[in-house]
C-alpha cells in the first residue's frame, strides 16, 4: 500500500472512530462547543510553534545566525507536518536536518540538535509523570489507573536508563555494530563511512551538551512551556463541554494514545491514538463526550499541522521530497 493511500485511510480512521463511539450525539455535542475556545486553542499551537524555534535556534548555538527566527518557523512548521504525515513520525528528524543542510548547517550538527530536542522533551515528561506519580498518591485511584501510572513510569525511566547507557558505552556499541555488519557481508568501506558519521554526530552532540548552562536551561523551559500548552487541549476540549476532568489525567491520556500512535507506525498515530484516548477517556466522561473531546483534541493537534504545516512544507522542500517522505519503506 503506497504511503498515500495509507494517510487516507489512517485519516478515515481517525475521523470514523470517535464519530462511531459518539454516534449522533457527537455533532451536537460539538455544536455546542464555544467557537472562541477553539481559537484560543488554535493561537496555543501558534505559540508552540515560535517556542520550538527559539528552542531550534538556541540549540545551534554559534550557527543560528544561519537561521533566521522566519526560516526557523518553517523549519519547525514543516518537520511537524512531516510527522504527522508519515509513518511513526520518520520523516520528521530527516525534514529538520535537511532544511538545516540547505542553510549551512553540516548534518552532524542537525542530527545533534534533533536529539538534544529529543533528549530535552523526554526530560520533561519524566519530570511531568513524577509530578502525576506523586499527585496520585493522594487520590484515590482505580487499579487500570494505578497500572497506566506505573507502565508509563517504567518505559519513561527505562528511556533514559537507555539513553544514559548508550552514551557510557558508546564505543563498545560501535565496535559490535561493526562486527555485526561485518557477519552481514557490508563492505568495509560502507562501515567505516558509517563509523565516521557516528563519531562526527557523536563529536557534535557533545559540543551541544557544552552550551552555556543558561542557554540549556532556557531549552528546557521552553520545552516545558511548550508541552504544557500542547498538552492543555484536551482538557480545554473537555472543559469546553462542560466536563472538569483534573488535568494530570488529561495529561496521561494524551501520553499514551500518543505513544499508541507512534508504535502503530501510522501516519501521526491516526487511528490508533484515537482508539486509545477513546478506551480511555469514555468510562470517565461518557461516550459522546469523550467522542466530541477527541475530535477537538485532534483538530488542533493533528489535522491543523496538517493543514496549515503542508503548505510550508511544499515551499521549503519541495515536491520531491515530499515523494521521497511518502516512500520510505518502514523499517
Amino acid at each position: 500500500m503506497s504511503r498515500g493511500i495509507l494517510l487516507v485511510v489512517a485519516l478515515l480512521a481517525a475521523v470514523l472512530i470517535p464519530s462511531l463511539l459518539g454516534g449522533g450525539e457527537t455533532w451536537s455535542r460539538l455544536q455546542s462547543f464555544p467557537l472562541k475556545g477553539l481559537l484560543i486553542m488554535f493561537g496555543m499551537i501558534l505559540l508552540c510553534w515560535m517556542l520550538n524555534t527559539l528552542r531550534l535556534r538556541l540549540l545551534l548555538g554559534d550557527q543560528r545566525s544561519k537561521i533566521s527566527h522566519f526560516k526557523g518557523l518553517g523549519v519547525v512548521m514543516s518537520a511537524e507536518f512531516a510527522y504527522c504525515a508519515t509513518p511513526g513520525g520518520s520523516g520528521g528528524p530527516l525534514t529538520i536536518m535537511a532544511l538545516l543542510a540547505r542553510h549551512g548547517v553540516r548534518p552532524a550538527r542537525g542530527s545533534a540538535v534533533f536529539a538534544m530536542d529529543q533528549l530535552s522533551d523526554l526530560l520533561f515528561f519524566l519530570c511531568a509523570l513524577s509530578g502525576i506519580l506523586i499527585y496520585a498518591l493522594f487520590q484515590h485511584l482505580s487499579q487500570r489507573m494505578e497500572w497506566l501510572l506505573t507502565v508509563s513510569a517504567v518505559s519513561m525511566f527505562g528511556g533514559l536508563f537507555s539513553c544514559v547507557l548508550a552514551a557510557r558505552y558508546h564505543r563498545s556499541l560501535i565496535r559490535l555494530s561493526g562486527r555485526l555488519l561485518a557477519r552481514l557481508n557490508v563492505k568495509g568501506t560502507t562501515r567505516m563511512r558509517w563509523a565516521r558519521k557516528l563519531l562526527h554526530f557523536l563529536a557534535a552532540f557533545t559540543d551541544t551538551l557544552k552550551l552555556p548552562f543558561k542557554t540549556l536551561i532556557t531549552v528546557f523551559a521552553l520545552t516545558c512551556l511548550h508541552w504544557l500548552l500542547r498538552y492543555s487541549v484536551l482538557y480545554l476540549a473537555l472543559r469546553g463541554l462542560g466536563v472538569d476532568l483534573q488535568w494530570a489525567w488529561c495529561f496521561l491520556i494524551q501520553m499514551l494514545s500518543l505513544s499508541a500512535g507512534q508504535f502503530s507506525l501510522l501516519p501521526g498515530g491516526a487511528g490508533a491514538a484515537e482508539l486509545t484516548s477513546a478506551a480511555l477517556l469514555a468510562p470517565m466522561v461518557g461516550k459522546s463526550t469523550a467522542a466530541a473531546a477527541i475530535l477537538i483534541w485532534r483538530t488542533v493537534t493533528y489535522y491543523f499541522y496538517l493543514v496549515v504545516g503542508g503548505p510550508v512544507f511544499l515551499l521549503m522542500l519541495g515536491r520531491p521530497l515530499l515523494r521521497k517522505l511518502m516512500k520510505l519503506k518502514q523499517a
